[in-house]
């Protein structure tokens, strides 16, 4: 990701413990920019709807609940159109580029942010980088426009392909640079953000006048202030099929044990909500609730009264859960991806061993 040294949060504190996690801004480092009416307004579809605008000030508090007396904690600033932008249509050249792991319609927010440049702002020079952040020096780039990707949301996969971790960031920045893009979208996960936000860095270290937009892709719905992030319906549907198949085998022979590990490396939402919707699981284990296999109300006593009541027993597990107790039983150094992500052990594996050794 290169050596760039990572500049510190912006934080801005109010009255009665108001504390705002800013994001960073062109404005931090080029001051006095000029500002443009936002195109939003003259167009026919908007500009009728009154307070379209977010206010400059606009935030979203990260707890909702509070109690009388608390302090008013952390907020965030809030997404959306401004009356104000800091760009002319006809100056904009923008790049969109997807990087790590797969995600259910990661071609639709492709398709969307063309199609939102191209006719709610007038933009008309978007780039595609293949390949992932490697793409933007080793591979060749697709023009986009809103006809060209008319149809990809029907498409699964990404049509910009994908890449994880080694990337160099100086170069990534060269590249924008010598293109002329001012306007980069980079649609990942964790360490997908990070890398955007070392790019970030590097262009203000070298006072670009370049936006870096981060779009966070997880079906693990695992991310604050968010109502949902986009594939998560479609991982819970898949994994329904999973458990109803799993349902059928462990109902056809006396004491079966289906066992369905799911996606969900530090949140549980996929493997919650698909077993709220399937009716057919009786357990369920994820990284929010510490277990125990053994002794009273433990995993292994559980799984026995469903087996004697039911004769059959379906066991939902996110990957995450459980990480620690099979460390204990199975020691491993700390690796990580090449995107810089934890590589969890087999809980799913694990956890059928155990079972299957417990009842023989």
């Amino acid at each position: 990701m290169g050596s760039a040294k990572r500049s510190p949060p912006k934080i801005i504190l109010g009255n009665a413990g108001y504390v705002l996690e800013d994001v960073p801004h062109l404005t931090d480092y080029i001051p006095d920019l000029p500002t443009y009416p936002n195109p939003l307004q003259d167009n026919a579809a908007y500009s009728v709807v009154k307070q379209y605008f977010v206010h400059v000030d606009d935030t979203v508090p990260q707890k909702i609940v509070v109690h009388k007396n608390s302090p008013r904690g952390i907020h965030f600033r809030r997404a959306g159109p401004r009356q104000k932008v800091y760009f002319e249509s006809d100056e904009v050249h923008a790049c969109i580029v997807t990087c790590g792991g797969l995600c259910p319609g990661l071609n639709t927010v492709i398709r969307e942010i063309v199609c939102g440049l191209h006719h709610m702002y007038g933009v008309s020079k978007i780039l595609g980088i293949e390949g992932g952040f490697r793409g933007f020096y080793s591979r060749n780039t697709i023009s986009l426009t809103p006809k060209f990707v008319n149809d990809i949301h029907k498409r699964g996969g990404t049509i910009l392909g994908t890449s994880r971790g080694g990337h160099d960031t100086s170069k990534i920045v060269d590249s924008i640079q010598d293109r002329g893009i001012n306007q980069v979208y980079i649609i990942g996960g964790d360490g997908t953000q990070k890398g955007a936000s070392a790019i970030y860095e590097e262009i203000e270290r070298r006072g670009l006048k370049v936006v870096v937009a981060g779009i966070p892709k997880t079906i693990d719905n695992d991310i604050a202030v968010i109502d949902k992030s986009f594939g998560f319906d479609t991982a819970v549907e898949e994994a329904q099929r999973a458990i109803n198949a799993a349902h059928v085998e462990a109902e056809s022979i006396e004491n079966g044990l289906g066992v369905v590990k799911l996606m969900g490396r530090y949140s549980g939402f996929i493997a919650m909500y698909a077993t709220l919707a399937s009716r057919d699981v009786d357990c369920c284990l994820i990284p929010e609730s510490p277990f125990y296999l053994e002794g009273p109300g433990g995993l292994f006593e559980y799984v026995e009264k469903k087996l004697k009541e039911n004769g059959h027993m379906v066991l939902v597990v996110a990957e995450g859960a459980g990480q620690e107790l099979v460390a204990e039983s199975i020691r491993s150094m700390d690796l990580e991806d090449a995107s810089g992500n934890k590589l969890l052990l087999d809980v799913g594996l694990w956890i059928s061993q155990k079972i299957k050794i417990q009842h023989i």
